[in-house]
């Protein structure tokens, strides 16, 4: 085992926006980190221009939409850092659809293999060793988008919510070991995600002010949170709306990109 008696993070998606944040923050507060992601080469390239020391930081390649390559990452991160206090299940993919076209049914494939399956699948070597310890975090990245649905973003934002109500219902499976599921909701981050949108993003946050929010918040073990605070208050807000209100609120608004727009 690498890296000595420091705690250790395994975060999917790492090689960009929300998930390279959250890497660094770790790191920088001393943390031993498990980087995954498919650009395996270019995350080693990152680490090693951000000065990640080698003891301390090992990347896994694994499309988490591949069951038993990001199963496999998960095993090997056990093998060879030791079991992660924290896994983070980030990986993400966010394109607008619309149901009229045939071939958006595979975008909402792809989406909830990517959201749901691969947060799953991400989860699973970790569970029972964390039982069986007693101790560990697992933290699902959601998103505002799974408070209503929006125009467009029928894909995403069913994933997400379907994001929240599987981190329920895991939360209560693992409470009796003493294992602590987290969900983040983010809000406008910016991010390659985010960076083609063609509507208004309130409360837009850099990535990095995400990601010392989602660190602090993780670290006090908080069930859910919303973050930015702000954009939690709009959400409340929106969810509380009669639905003939809400539609009339996003009448017009720009849709999603679809794929290939």
């Amino acid at each position: 085992m690498s890296g000595g008696n420091s705690p250790l993070v395994f975060i999917t998606g790492a090689s960009s926006g929300i998930g390279q944040a959250l890497a660094k923050t770790y790191y920088q507060a001393g943390w031993r980190v498990a980087l995954v992601a498919r650009r395996s080469a270019e995350l080693r390239e990152w680490a090693q221009g951000a000065g990640f020391e080698a003891a301390r930081h090992e990347v896994y390649g694994a499309d988490v939409r591949d069951v038993a390559a990001i199963t496999q990452a998960g095993r090997d991160c056990i093998a060879r850092q030791g079991l992660p206090d924290v896994v983070i299940a980030n990986a993400g993919i966010s394109v607008g659809m619309d149901t009229a076209f045939a071939e958006d049914l595979e975008v909402m494939r792809s989406t909830f293999e990517t959201n749901n399956l691969g947060m799953a699948a991400t989860f699973q070597p970790f569970v029972t060793p964390m039982r069986e310890r007693g101790s560990g975090t697992l933290v699902g990245i959601a998103s505002v988008a799974a408070i209503r649905g929006l125009p467009g973003h029928g894909a995403y934002c069913a994933s997400k919510a379907a994001v929240v109500s599987y981190c329920e219902s895991l939360r209560g499976e693992c409470r009796p070991s003493g294992v602590k599921v987290v969900t983040l909701l983010p809000g406008y981050i910016a991010t390659p995600l985010t960076s083609q949108n063609r509507y208004g993003m309130p409360f837009l946050m850099k990535a990095d002010d995400f990601a010392e929010r989602a660190f602090a918040a993780i670290s006090a073990g908080v069930s859910y949170r919303v973050i930015p605070w702000q954009m939690g208050v709009v959400a409340k807000l929106m969810r509380a709306l009669p639905n003939a209100w809400f539609d009339r609120l996003l009448a017009g608004r720009p849709r999603k990109h679809r794929r290939g727009e």
